[in-house]
């Protein structure tokens, strides 16, 4: 689609033009047009990445439909109702600096334009460009104190057991070779697949033996179409998306023992011989057959050719089998209906909180000056992440510094944090940056009520340690670990344990002298668990505290915890939205806030009270 032509200057008539007196200097549409719409319209460049110049037919304006959906994400509408208020609405078109009686357009238009942001990577220019007006305006700056925590976002899907996973992706697969094969190339086992996983459901009124049974049955089916896919003249099968997730989930949920062929690799073509055209299963099956273990007596059997470059030796029988619980990765589909979203816990016990979704980090400045009653925040959002869910808080700090850089800010000079992004590489790196990271270090793993390594003074650079008994170590060891190469340091007390009061505090059962094993940034760590036990150091940790309560206003008045999409670039679509939003939204308040206390200072002044002051 071209661009249309785009004019930033108001009619006679404009809706501006007659109803601005409407709207009293603080109102909140009249200062969303004063502040955030010129906003919007700084960013066209960055629209015009999403637009051909002069091919197609005329776009609609995209600073309009970038204004519009900043607008509908500030008053919580869907798209439909964004539409009915651009069209009805008089404060609404005077923040988007619309003429009366102006055409509106579908509400689909809003749903394509997100989906070209996506498509060419702007899904940010919103958040971004309401950054830049801040920082223009000085609320803001490249580089700033900030306070940074994540919180988990609930996947739009349901939870699946592992039988409705495998199924729910054999029929989303069937579904979707349906109109690829045509039906003189479909296999003859087609019709009982079809039957089974499109037209029937499983009775979860059924025992454990016959859910556990399907299951199986379900991966022998996967293997059978999977393996029939693999011929080279069905490539454009094997190619189509379902088709692939299909491949992952039976390699995550299953595996093959005893055959000709080996397990599937993620993200890889089914590794298996190729086969010829399916046949009616015999009574019992020929050498050279690739059959299951399921026991269920519908599961057809292939004729397998034996292939010279197989490891196994053909024939040979390929069973599947189901894994156990913990041989299935973290990083499994929990949903095919959106794969991207993961499994994460969190606490343990009546504290455990699961969730399929993702994770969000959100990064806030921080103002440490006092502010007067009334005031509102000097805060704001400078960094909206979202990844998988069952990545850590330090790989998304990683990626918030990352994300930070693209939009023009530096680290941040001081960082408040919780335990989870504190450790002794973190440390060491933010020193050396000459950078601050305020946060609590993890104590060490206490086993048995015995001494842990934060009760032994260590000075790695001196290779010298000082266990509780004040006895120092009889050995350093540095050893160097050769797939990552981290470097760790060993002391060891053997000598000293032998007669030590303190042994049965300090040594297992089975123990003869104590070893303690360490990192070689452990000084940092050590430095700053001592450190968070003085009052200086809590009382600094009360600027981190704030984030818990933006984080609040993100789920309550802006729908932070739920997705309203699938797949991580829509959701990471939507949280930017839900950035830029807050952000707008609280420098208007601020704005508001600042004319009203402007307004009450003046009529408090009299020239009676000046004379005498």
């Amino acid at each position: 689609m071209s661009l249309p032509a785009f004019c930033t200057q108001s009619d006679l008539f404009s809706t501006a033009a007659l109803t601005s007196s409407l709207f009293a200097a603080d109102d909140r549409y009249r200062l969303f047009a004063k502040l955030i719409y010129p906003a919007v319209v700084a960013a066209r460049p960055a629209l015009e990445k999403c637009y051909c110049a002069e091919e197609g037919r005329p776009a609609i304006e995209p600073v309009l439909l970038l204004g519009v959906s900043v607008l509908q994400e500030l008053d919580g509408l869907p798209d439909r109702q964004a539409i009915e208020m651009l069209r009805y609405h008089a404060g609404w078109n005077f923040a988007l600096n619309r003429q009366l009686g102006d055409e509106v357009f579908h509400s689909t238009s809003l749903v394509n334009f997100r989906q070209r942001l996506q498509k060419h990577q702007q899904s940010a220019v919103g958040f971004t460009a309401i950054l830049k007006a801040l920082e223009r305006a000085g609320l803001i700056s490249r580089q700033t104190r900030q306070r940074l925590d994540s919180t988990q976002m609930f996947g739009r899907v349901a939870r699946m057991s592992r039988l409705d996973c495998v199924r729910e992706t054999l029929r989303l697969t069937l579904l979707e070779l349906e109109p690829v094969l045509g039906t003189e190339t479909r296999p003859a086992f087609w019709v009982s697949l079809w039957e089974r996983y499109v037209e029937s459901q499983v009775d979860y009124r059924a025992s454990a033996e016959t859910l556990a049974r399907k299951l199986v049955e379900a991966g022998a089916d996967a293997w059978q179409l999977l393996t029939w896919l693999r011929d080279p003249a069905r490539n454009q099968a094997n190619a189509q998306p379902q088709a692939r997730l299909l491949a992952r989930v039976f390699e995550e949920q299953f595996e093959l023992v005893a055959g000709t062929a080996t397990p599937l690799a993620r993200d890889q073509e089914p590794v298996s011989a190729p086969a010829a055209p399916m046949a009616e299963a015999p009574q019992s099956p020929p050498p050279g057959s690739l059959v299951s273990a399921a026991a269920s007596g519908d599961v057809r059997t292939e004729q397998v050719a034996p292939q010279p470059e197989l490891t196994l030796p053909a024939p040979a029988l390929a069973e599947v089998r189901l894994r156990d619980k913990d041989q299935v990765p973290t990083t499994c589909v929990r949903n095919p209906h959106d794969p991207e979203a993961m499994y994460s816990v969190k606490g343990q016990g009546h504290q455990k909180r699961e969730h399929v979704g993702y994770k969000v980090q959100v990064a806030e400045t921080v103002c440490e000056a006092t502010l007067a009653a009334g005031e509102p925040t000097r805060n704001f959002i400078v960094g909206m992440v979202t990844h998988p869910a069952h990545e850590s808080d330090e790989a998304g700090s990683l990626k918030m510094e990352q994300e930070q850089a693209r939009m023009g800010l530096d680290k941040p000079t001081v960082q408040y944090v919780d335990s989870a992004y504190v450790s002794a590489k973190k440390l060491v790196e933010a020193q050396a940056e000459g950078r601050e990271v305020i946060g609590p270090a993890l104590p060490g793993p206490q086993k048995d009520g015995r001494f842990t390594v934060a009760q032994f003074d260590i000075q790695v650079e001196e290779r010298r340690a000082v266990c509780p008994a004040g006895k120092l170590n009889t050995q350093c060891s540095r050893l160097v670990e050769e797939a990552t190469g981290n470097v760790c340091y060993r002391f060891e007390f053997s000598t000293q344990c032998h007669d030590c009061a303190l042994r049965p505090q300090c040594l297992g059962k089975d123990q003869r002298h104590r070893s303690v094993l360490v990192t070689e940034h452990h000084t940092a760590l050590q430095t700053r668990r001592r450190e968070q036990q003085t009052p200086a150091f809590r009382e600094r940790m009360k600027h981190r505290n704030a984030i818990e309560g933006t984080q609040s206003e993100l789920v309550r008045a802006h729908g932070l915890r739920r997705a309203r999409y699938r797949g991580l670039a829509k959701v990471s679509l939507q949280n930017y939205f839900i950035g830029a939003a807050c952000n707008a939204k609280r420098w208007i308040r601020r704005e508001a806030w600042k004319l009203r206390h402007s307004a009450a200072t003046q009529n408090d002044w009299s020239p009676a009270a000046a004379s005498t002051n």
